[in-house]
């Protein structure tokens, strides 16, 4: 399984986010807490937005903890919208057409989990992708193909209906096949304005992921800590498992849960697969 974050807000250099926090994206690469997994250490991404029409990405096979390339430009990036994430390989092969974020278009995607016994169930997925999207598909991941069946689905419309339309055709198809349980992760997409989060499986026990409290609380119950005081009142991060132990910082995600973040209210609503 992997690790992953997403932070919306002021533009802020993307080594404040990976490198500085007590239990950075970094640290968990090597230390993960909540993870399935300690180690994570079968590449790495990151995607932003900038002046560019579109998102950026950069990846490598190599471990987090170890690329000084990431270091190098982690202090050159300045943006308001960033994605990470740290690999743990539930089979697919380690190479750079696997790493996440994923990208189409305006679109990022990143996910922690998986979708179980996919080798059972890997061709009748594929064969529901839209043919005009299917020559864009680059890797072998599950995390891949469920972006582009949310993509088929209407994503970029709709992106809560397009994900429980993608679930909902993983879990028909993998129940089909004999898969109990054929859905496990949390997800998030963005189109550089607005992000969307999910956590769902199929047993009710996934992955942990977490949101920042609102800077405007934050600085109520710590007055003293003055990193608060540069914040903007639109900060928020969504990650699989806290960045640090600040009291009163982190609020679990409710399971079979999805949200939104986006300027002005966020929205947290009841997440359940649909039938495409």
């Amino acid at each position: 399984m992997c690790r992953w974050m997403a932070y919306s807000g002021d533009p802020i250099l993307a080594e404040d986010l990976l490198f500085r926090p007590v239990h950075s994206i970094i640290d968990q690469s090597l230390h993960s807490r909540l993870g399935a997994t300690t180690t994570n250490g079968d590449g790495f991404g990151i995607g932003w937005y900038g002046e560019a029409d579109g998102p950026a990405v950069f990846k490598s096979i190599d471990p987090a903890w170890n690329d000084q390339n990431l270091r190098e430009i982690a202090g050159r990036i300045r943006t308001p919208l960033l994605f990470a994430h740290i690999r743990a390989s539930t089979g697919t092969p380690i190479q750079r057409s696997n790493c996440h974020p994923f990208r189409h278009g305006r679109w990022l995607w990143m996910h922690n989990g998986a979708i179980r016994d996919f080798h059972r169930v890997k061709r009748e997925l594929l064969m529901a992708v839209d043919p005009s999207l299917f020559p864009d598909i680059e890797g072998s991941t599950d995390s891949e193909l469920l972006f582009f069946l949310a993509l088929t689905f209407g994503l970029t419309d709709d992106p809560f209906d397009g994900v429980a339309r993608a679930v909902g055709l993983v879990e028909r198809v993998g129940r089909d096949n004999g898969v109990d349980y054929p859905m496990q992760g949390t997800v998030a997409t963005t189109d550089g304005q607005s992000v969307w989060v999910f956590r769902y499986s199929s047993e009710t026990q996934s992955r942990s992921l977490y949101f920042s409290t609102a800077v405007s609380t934050l600085r109520q119950l710590h007055p003293d800590i003055e990193m608060l005081q540069g914040l903007g009142e639109e900060t928020r991060l969504v990650v699989s498992e806290p960045l640090g132990d600040l009291p009163g910082a982190w609020n679990e995600i409710p399971e079979s849960s999805a949200g939104v973040i986006r300027p002005g209210a966020d929205e947290i609503r009841p997440f359940q697969p649909l039938l495409p």
